[in-house]
């Protein structure tokens, strides 16, 4: 292996064994080595540290396969961390027949750019990294031995690949060719799966948690479901007992989706879905006065990066104030954010804020996070994204 040495100083974050390493840190920031080759990491003074793999395009220019600097980076090793991410899903019980859930969460499970998601038999592979690009094959023949893998289909189509220099891609990768529409089960409810197109891979498996939180709460409620894609939390807050739902999306397919998810479950009437702008909707809303007991606002990431910090935690006020001004006395008020760069402290701040601006007096009675199949790693706090809350509105 080539070696690249840090700058004196710039190994403490490798000694806490977090596997990022940026381009700041880099003595040999120009070496000439090939994107997704596996290289030993050294200090300043030559001392072996980690191996990883070099991404020469990325400011994020060395991702860390393994803190043991004897490690071969190789089939085996591969082999062993999916063994081991398999068998965490099944001690936290999600893999089941028919379901579905995060199978691979990239650094979590040590596998720095590479995601699985299990639908039935079936698996959406994403290679996000350089690394993980380079060892396509192998880790695609053995995602494709395990017994519970019938079909592969890759959704290399992330916008992170282009800090990678890696073209997106998508297409049938291995073994049985996987349908364009895939149905699975969670917690006693079904849904079907477009795992071809769609975000992610096909459906949020990360709200898992929340989807039966808000089943919990949702009995004789009136629910306004905002950014509500195929309509994951209307089939929970139905299930639950709610009264009605109102759907509303930018997308017209991801509600016509929705509509199918509800019929799957028996839920037929009593809903209604609105495509548009939702910030625009909500305002709407607003001005026709009208009002819910529950408001649910899960907005797609606002803040992408470091820079959109300020004008991404205004809009999760926006967001938060208009969903209070939605709610009748005594109404619940679910809100998310998906940006890694939110801390949950902040967004309990923000939504505060937006309280106080509606004139709501809130109590919060639970607190969302990701589903365990997306584990956080307590070396890398970045695997920690996903922080919500419900709140319980008095107005004043």
């Amino acid at each position: 292996m080539k070696r690249i040495h840090l700058l004196p100083g710039r190994e403490k974050a490798l000694c806490r064994r977090h596997p990022w390493i940026f381009d700041g840190a880099v003595k040999e920031k120009n070496a000439q080595i090939a994107a997704g080759e596996t290289v030993l990491v050294c200090d300043s003074k030559d001392e072996p540290l980690a191996v990883g793999a070099w991404s020469p395009a990325s400011q994020l220019r060395i991702r860390v396969w393994s803190f043991d600097p004897q490690e071969k980076i190789d089939k085996d090793f591969f082999r062993r961390r999916i063994a081991a991410a398999v068998d965490y899903r099944k001690t936290i019980g999600v893999l089941e027949d028919n379901s579905g859930c995060r199978l691979i969460y990239s650094e979590a499970d040590k596998l720095p750019g590479v995601i699985v998601d299990l639908y039935g038999n079936y698996a959406a592979i994403q290679f996000l990294s350089a690394g993980a690009e380079l060892f396509r094959e192998t880790i695609t023949e053995l995602l494709g031995e395990l017994s519970f893998v019938k079909g592969i289909f890759e959704r290399s189509d992330a916008s992170v690949r282009k800090k990678e220099n890696l073209p997106p891609r998508t297409g049938q990768l291995a073994g049985e060719t996987v349908p364009d529409v895939i149905n699975i089960e969670e917690n006693g409810l079904k849904f079907e799966v477009k795992i071809h197109e769609g975000q992610k891979t096909g459906f949020y498996f990360d709200l898992r948690t929340a989807r039966e939180t808000i089943r919990k709460f949702a009995g004789g409620r009136k629910v306004l479901n905002m950014f509500s894609y195929t309509g994951g939390f209307a089939v929970a807050a139905f299930a639950g007992g709610a009264k009605s739902v109102l759907n509303a999306d930018s997308s017209l397919p991801a509600l016509k989706q929705a509509e199918r998810n509800l019929a799957l479950n028996g839920f037929t009437e009593n809903f209604r879905n609105i495509c548009g702008d939702v910030f625009q909707l909500l305002r709407d809303l607003d001005s026709r006065g009208e009002k819910f007991d529950m408001v649910i606002l899960d907005p797609p990431k606002l803040i992408p990066g470091k820079s959109a910090m300020i004008k991404g935690c205004r809009a999760y006020q926006d967001l938060a104030r208009l969903g209070f001004k939605l709610l009748n006395k005594g109404g619940l008020l679910a809100n998310f954010s998906c940006s890694g760069a939110m801390d949950m402290q902040l967004f309990q701040k923000i939504t505060a804020d937006a309280a106080t601006e509606a004139g709501a007096d809130a109590r919060i009675i639970h607190r969302f996070e990701q589903s365990p199949d997306h584990p956080v790693l307590l070396s890398v706090p970045e695997t920690f994204y996903l922080k919500g809350l419900l709140s319980f509105v008095e107005h004043n």
